[in-house]
C-alpha cells in the first residue's frame, strides 16, 4: 500500500488571539530529526511512547475487517508502525521529509511497509489531503501543541473520522505538569509560578515555545469539535522525578508498570507531564469541516 509522498502547502488560521509560527515549527522538526528520533531512544522518550501506545491499544475500535489509521505529525512513525503491526493500515502524516524517512526505514526493518502510506503535509491541511470518513482512527500524539489553530485540527481530524465508532487518540502537554517540572526538575521556582497562568511553555529539545494544556481546556476544544471523551489517562506521573540512584534502564519495566497503575487514577494523571485523552466522534459527517 506505500504510496509515493504528496505535499501540501496552505495557510493556518487562528486559534482565538495567540498563534504559533508555523515557519518555525517546520523548520525546527526539519533541521534535526535524527536529534528526535535519539530523544525517543532515552527512557523519557520510551515512556512516552509504550505507555500511550498501551493506553492507545486498550481502546482500539473493534472491527471485522482492517482499520485504517491516521497517524497526524507521525513524526519517526513509531506509533504508527506499531499499529500496522497489529494489522491495521496506516496513513503516516508529517511536514517533514527527514522524519519520513526514518518511518520508512522503521516501517521496512519491521516489515510492514506494504500497511504504511508516507505523506508529506501539514495537520491543518488534513481536509484538502483526505477525504471525508476515510478512517477508523486518528492519532494527534504531540501535534496540537504546535500548531496555530488546535480546535480546526480537531474539525478536520473528525472529518477524516467513520461514522460514529471513529476514534481519536489525542496526547498533549499538560501545564500542572509543566508546573512541577520547572520546580523539581530545573529549580526554577519563578518559571514554575509562571507555568500555572501561562499558556506557552519551553520546548526543551528544540527550543522555542510549546503550547500548553489543561484538562478543561483539551476537553472543551475535543467538545467543540464534536467528540466525547472515553478515557483520559496520564503519562509519566512521576518517572521524571526519580532520584538519580534509580537506574531508568534498570528499572524500565518496574516504572512502567507503575506509571500505568497511576496513569488510571485522575489524581495522580492531573499532574503528569502529558495527558492523554481517547475520544468518539459524535454524529454525521461534518461537511466542510477544516
Amino acid at each position: 500500500m506505500w504510496k509515493n509522498r504528496e505535499s501540501v502547502v496552505g495557510n493556518s488560521s487562528e486559534w482565538n488571539h495567540t498563534k504559533m509560527s508555523g515557519s518555525s515549527n517546520c523548520e525546527r522538526f526539519q533541521s534535526d530529526a535524527q536529534k528526535y528520533a535519539a530523544y525517543l531512544e532515552t527512557p523519557e522518550g520510551r515512556l512516552r511512547i509504550d505507555l500511550a501506545f498501551a493506553n492507545l491499544r486498550e481502546f482500539l475500535p473493534q472491527a471485522s475487517q482492517s482499520l485504517r489509521a491516521l497517524d497526524v505529525g507521525c513524526g519517526t512513525g513509531a506509533i504508527g508502525v506499531r499499529l500496522a503491526r497489529l494489522g491495521l493500515d496506516v496513513t503516516l502524516l508529517d511536514s517533514s521529509a527527514s522524519m519520513l524517512d526514518i518511518a520508512e526505514s522503521a516501517a521496512k526493518h519491521a516489515g510492514v511497509l506494504e500497511r504504511i502510506e508516507l505523506k508529506k503535509g501539514e495537520a491543518d491541511q488534513m481536509a484538502k489531503l483526505f477525504p471525508a470518513e476515510s478512517f477508523d482512527l486518528v492519532v494527534c500524539h504531540n501535534i496540537l501543541e504546535f500548531v496555530d489553530d488546535p480546535i480546526a485540527v480537531l474539525r478536520a481530524a473528525a472529518r477524516a473520522l467513520r461514522a460514529s465508532s471513529g476514534m481519536i487518540s489525542v496526547l498533549v502537554r499538560n501545564q500542572p505538569g509543566e508546573v512541577l517540572k520547572a520546580a523539581l526538575v530545573d529549580g526554577d521556582v519563578a518559571a514554575a509560578e509562571q507555568c500555572l497562568t501561562s499558556e506557552w511553555g519551553d520546548e526543551s529539545l528544540y527550543g522555542g515555545k510549546v503550547r500548553l494544556f489543561t484538562r478543561e481546556s483539551l476537553s472543551s476544544m475535543l467538545a467543540i469539535a464534536s467528540f466525547t471523551v472515553t478515557a483520559e489517562r496520564g503519562v509519566r506521573v512521576m518517572s521524571d522525578y526519580l532520584p538519580p540512584k534509580v537506574s531508568r534502564h534498570h528499572e524500565y519495566e518496574r516504572i512502567f508498570e507503575l506509571e500505568r497503575k497511576l496513569a488510571m487514577r485522575p489524581e495522580f494523571a492531573a499532574i503528569a507531564r502529558y495527558t492523554h485523552c481517547l475520544a468518539q466522534r459524535n454524529g454525521p459527517q461534518m461537511n466542510g469541516a477544516a
